[in-house]
């Protein structure tokens, strides 16, 4: 099972949240999206600056990411409704 790496992303700044060894990339977003979730609990200003949480390779390779204020569901519908 491979490590996956977290980081707070701000601005063009990444700042490492920690690693985790896990199944698959499934298990790494659910994570990362739970990350920020709670980041955007306990730092709501960090909402308004568009901060976002990624998930990296042990290559240092992106491979998925989430913002911490993400587009409501009710908007994103009407907009594609």
């Amino acid at each position: 099972m491979p490590y996956y790496y977290f980081d707070l992303v701000v601005g063009e700044e990444f700042k490492n949240q920690g690693s985790i060894i896990l199944e698959d990339l499934h298990g790494a977003s659910d994570k990362a999206d739970q990350l920020a979730n709670e980041l955007s609990q306990v730092q709501p200003e960090l909402k308004a600056r568009g901060c976002a949480v990624r998930v990296t390779d042990g290559d240092n390779r992106e491979l998925y990411r989430t913002p911490l204020d993400p587009v409501p569901k009710w908007l994103s519908a009407r907009k594609t409704g």
